[in-house]
């Protein structure tokens, strides 16, 4: 039964695995869409007409309520903010393929008995399942659908990496593990890690708009036209990026607890623990460095993806070829 399972979730894995592609074309296409749409408008090929509404505003001055009448512009930004067919269809993709990724998970997760991150394998089909859920509840607080290629084909990716290179059969828990910690601790690191991820591609974005930006007779990237301007993706980037900090800490001290638990010491400078920490100073050194050193734009954008390639270096090297009292990859 437990075998039958595994296989399963291995089947639902690849199943999600495809749907996220047919997902990663549609953002691509949405892309190419939103392109040829800015090239259309500056052309005034296919552009939308303007039209001017007029509407009444009371307001007071002196004392006295005074009526005027301000008039209010419609040029089909609504409809570009409503997103195209493709962005739809991409987001559409996204839901079904989760619902494939979860299955996956909690299959692998019966089939073990225990909280399915027990491994590389597991954390790995566990942690982009994070990413990607994350990516859809923040669209309830930001519309950053436009981070849906980068999101996609990261998770893509990973998934490919893990079902290559880290798959392991089930096997019961290490000793060191067989503790509630595994469930906090370990959660917690991977949804700080999915909040890292989504800050990554708003840096990346901001990057490139402010290459643009500077170039403005360039005709090239034009469908970032239709993002958020420079320093509007600098500010989204760090706002997410604070809440992955903020768990990320949470990783760490829980992290030092744990080991006084299980090896009678809070720190003992193993590889795993030294890296947790690197990759907490690098965004902490992000955060201080924009708050009071007023570190804007490209700079803090670069050095949020330093932190981010610290967590990737983390997570697929030092996991995986170090050796030490963090050995849990079961390769």
């Amino acid at each position: 039964m437990t075998t039958n399972l595994a296989t399963y979730s291995v089947v639902l894995t690849y199943s999600a695995m495809a749907v996220y592609v047919i997902a990663f074309i549609a953002f691509a296409l949405d892309v190419a869409k939103r392109s040829g749409n800015v090239a259309a408008a500056a052309d005034g090929v296919g552009a939308p007409q303007a039209s001017t509404a007029e509407r009444t505003v009371a307001t007071v001055q002196g004392g006295t309520v005074v009526l005027e009448k301000v008039s209010q512009s419609s040029d089909g930004g609504s409809a570009r903010r409503g997103g195209t067919r493709f962005e739809r269809v991409g987001m559409a993709m996204t839901i079904l393929a989760l619902v494939l990724h979860v299955g996956s998970i909690v299959l692998r997760g019966i089939a073990a008995d225990r909280v399915p991150w027990g491994n590389m394998f597991e954390f790995s089909l566990t942690g982009t399942g994070l990413i990607i859920l994350i990516f859809l509840l923040v669209q309830l607080w930001q519309n950053l659908k436009f981070l849906g290629v980068f999101i996609t084909g990261l998770t893509i990716i990973l998934l490919g990496i893990a079902t290559v290179n880290y798959w392991v059969p089930v096997v019961p828990l290490q000793p060191a593990l067989q503790s509630y910690w595994l469930v906090i601790h370990v959660f917690v690191a991977i949804a700080g890690t999915g909040f890292f991820a989504l800050g990554a591609g708003l840096a990346v974005s901001q990057l490139v708009q402010t290459y643009r930006q500077g170039r403005s007779t360039s005709s090239k990237l034009r469908f970032m036209e239709t993002l958020p301007d420079a320093d509007r993706l600098e500010v989204l980037t760090y706002r997410v990026i604070l809440v992955g900090f903020v768990l990320w800490t949470f990783t760490l001290i829980a992290g030092a607890i744990w080991a006084e638990r299980a090896w009678g010491r809070y720190w003992g400078w193993d590889t795993k623990e030294v890296w947790t920490f690197i990759i907490w100073v690098v965004y902490a050194g992000y955060i201080h460095a924009r708050a009071t050193r007023g570190w804007r734009g490209a700079r803090s954008s670069w050095l949020a993806l330093i932190g981010f390639a610290a967590v990737m270096f983390n997570f697929s090297v030092v996991n995986v070829f170090f050796k030490g009292l963090h050995s849990y990859s079961g390769l």
